[in-house]
């Protein structure tokens, strides 16, 4: 943790765990009975987002009709489908408009008053809720769910004789795909098959739509409050579950006429909201603020993802025209390959296009498509897609090119990965100094380590919770998943993993937290906050990131250390938050505590101290909506009030994000030596900033 300059900090009165199980991974309001839903996960109550009525500016003629086609108001079928329809005496039926001279030319954008579509400036709810913290519930519930359908998925795969293929399916997603779960729909307006398929993240979707969790379940023309340009997801599911683009496979959403009709009167219907421009066609052109986009239909999207059929002008098709003709903007998300995705791509939200005119065309594969040509709207944030590479291993220059390095690696050789520190903020740049890097804890006089406790008798990996005695200290199961290296499926009251007196071995995925650094980690200099770290590579929510590595003292001992070194005390005060003492939010999960008779103290015995010796955990910073949860893990013995403390990844982290989690300061908690309450500011920039550190 690093301290504003001007600040003296007495000791961290209290660095509690933040999470509860009533608020996926963490979360920083109280829970009312009203607001639990189903197994007491905290369901947001979603106003309705309602589009302003607009005048169409298109001609009075209004659309063309499509030959003999009949447009199908049908709006949930959309890329997956070969779009394909013939007339009665068998040939494609499809309006050419040339290069879209004479009739079809589109007038300019600038004669629609385009303000309606733009956010409201609004960073709150009408209750006061910061639109981005409802945005980051939602995802947090995704992945909360999804983990736990991992989780069920990793259990079926250990009674199969064939578990390699288990393995393989749980890495990438399934292309066996049925066809009839592509076009059906659980929710009618969200895309959620009604079949169950054994991908978990579809699993996860259709709880949320069972639920009644979609963030924004009404489909809206433009921007959607809290999800601002820029913004990530790391699958089509996610964008599903937020009501940001309401299909998991299809490439283009849109709002048909049995949906639309009497909320979006005065349009002529369907019209697209959104498409999702991630390389399947063959004939796209992207050249960043304009796109040349293919229309859907006739793609073999489950094969070699080429054209195999002549595109209609029906559903996206006609939706896009309609855009067009009515000067109705699309949100465009673009997708990138991200190895460490379970999806392998990161979808990024790149604003608003207008589509200024079409044509039909015959394509690459020799078959008839159309075309969109699309302009990005003027005034909007720059794009990050072109700037950022998401492949692990890619994700940041080397080592020698980076800006302002001061060192190269502050661990000095003793983490497996390096860990660089660069500054650009002083002149002349300067390092960090004063710490003893270590990476493994360290205890003080005056502590007495509990003997080892007994292990499990699991041979090579433990595998059966039913047998396995560590599974049963975490309430019957194990704590942690295997995909993506191992990933915490949700955070408890304490982790109990497998330790020395156990038989399994160093890759036992109740281990996970143990195996050291494995994201590629810099510490950075900020301009307000002191050093700070981030990540080169995403995280997956619910990896482990770090361990916070430091000198284990007694609390009583902290008086006698400098001011200076108090700035990085992190106080164990896990049996106090478990058992809800001192004002602390409970954290949700029944744990049988071995010998928990003798622990009564109301305050917490024992802290970290990094103040000179430590690790890069000492450099995260604090933030009032942060990235990171802290959790509990008891390893070696299983008294908790010296029980490790592990920093875990509550998001889904982009790389080059600051890491942050919560200090869990309680406010006027903090006392100086005239025993005046100290008072800090705080300084994170979160959008629900509470406004003081203590």
């Amino acid at each position: 943790m690093a301290a504003p300059k001007d600040s003296v900090l007495e000791r961290r009165v209290s660095l509690r765990l933040q999470y509860s199980q009533q608020k996926p991974f963490y979360g920083t309001r109280k829970r009312t009975e009203s607001e639990a839903g189903r197994n007491g996960v905290v369901v947001s109550k979603k106003p309705k987002v309602k589009v302003s009525s607009l005048v169409r500016k298109s001609s009075e003629s209004g659309s063309k009709k499509l030959g003999k086609h009949k447009v199908d108001d049908d709006e949930e079928a959309g890329n997956c489908e070969s779009g394909t329809e013939k007339s009665e005496n068998g040939k494609v039926e499809a309006e050419e408009s040339g290069d879209c001279e004479g009739e079809n030319k589109s007038v300019d954008v600038k004669e629609r008053d385009m303000s309606v579509y733009a956010p409201s400036g609004a960073k709150v709810d009408g209750k006061g809720k910061s639109y981005v913290a409802k945005l980051k519930e939602t995802l947090r519930l995704f992945n909360l769910h999804y983990l736990h359908f991992v989780q069920e998925e990793e259990k079926r795969c250990r009674k199969l004789e064939n578990e390699s293929e288990c393995r393989d399916d749980l890495k990438k997603p399934s292309k066996r795909v049925d066809k009839k779960a592509i076009s059906e729909n659980g929710n009618g307006s969200l895309g959620v098959p009604k079949k169950q398929s054994k991908r978990p993240d579809l699993k996860a979707l259709s709880q949320m739509s069972t639920n009644n969790e979609i963030l924004y379940p009404e489909k809206t023309i433009g921007h959607l409050p809290g999800i601002e340009v820029g913004q990530q997801f790391f699958s089509r599911a996610e964008m599903v579950v937020v009501g940001f683009h309401s299909h998991w496979l299809n490439g283009i959403d849109i709002i048909g006429k049995s949906k639309g009709k009497d909320k979006f009167k005065g349009y002529t219907l369907p019209i697209a909201v959104a498409i999702v421009l991630s390389g399947q066609y063959e004939d796209d052109v992207d050249n960043s603020d304009e796109i040349v986009y293919t229309g859907q239909g006739g793609n073999d999207l489950l094969g070699n993802k080429r054209q195999i059929q002549d595109q209609v002008m029906r559903m996206g098709n006609l939706a896009l025209k309609n855009n067009m003709e009515q000067f109705v903007p699309v949100r465009v998300i673009r997708g990138h390959k991200c190895d460490t995705s379970y999806t392998k791509k990161v979808y990024t939200y790149d604003g608003l296009y207008q589509v200024h005119h079409y044509w039909a065309e015959k394509g690459v594969a020799g078959f008839t498509v159309f075309k969109y040509r699309l302009k990005r709207l003027p005034g909007q944030p720059k794009l990050i897609s072109n700037q950022v590479l998401y492949t692990n291993g890619k994700g940041s220059k080397a080592q020698s090119e980076l800006p302002g390095l001061v060192c190269k690696d502050i661990c000095n050789g003793l983490e497996n990965i390096k860990v660089p520190v660069t500054n650009i903020v002083d002149i002349p740049p300067v390092a960090p100094e004063g710490l003893t890097y270590i990476t493994t804890t360290e205890v003080a006089k005056g502590v007495k380590i509990p003997p080892r406790a007994h292990g499990c008798n699991c041979q090579g990996n433990c595998t059966n919770s039913k047998t396995c005695s560590c599974a049963q200290l975490n309430g019957g199961d194990f704590p942690y998943v295997s995909k993506d290296g191992g990933r915490l499926v949700e955070a408890k009251a304490v982790v109990f993993e497998c330790g020395p007196q156990c038989g399994c071995g160093p890759s036992c995925v109740n281990r996970t937290s143990q195996r050291g650094l494995k994201y590629r980690l810099e510490v950075f200099r900020t301009h307000d906050k002191g050093w700070a770290v981030r990540s080169w590579d995403f995280i997956p929510s619910g990896a482990p990131v770090c361990e916070y590595i430091a000198v284990l003292r007694r609390n009583d001992e902290i008086d006698n250390i400098s001011e200076k070194e108090n700035e990085y005390v992190f106080e164990i005060d896990c049996w106090q938050t478990m058992n809800g003492i001192g004002r602390r939010e409970k954290r949700m999960g029944n744990v049988a505590i071995p010998n928990s008779d003798v622990i009564s103290e109301s305050d917490p015995e024992y802290c970290y101290d990094a103040g000179s010796r430590g690790n890069v955990a000492r450099y995260i910073n604090h933030s009032c909506e942060p990235n990171l949860f802290v959790q509990c893990v008891l390893r070696e013995h299983h008294d908790v009030r010296l029980a490790r403390i592990v920093l875990f990844a509550a998001d889904n982290i982009p790389p080059l994000q600051e890491l942050s989690y919560d200090y869990g300061y309680e406010l006027d908690s903090v006392v100086g030596p005239d025993g005046k309450i100290k008072k800090l500011f705080c300084r994170c920039g979160a959008a629900g900033c509470r406004k003081r550190l203590y």
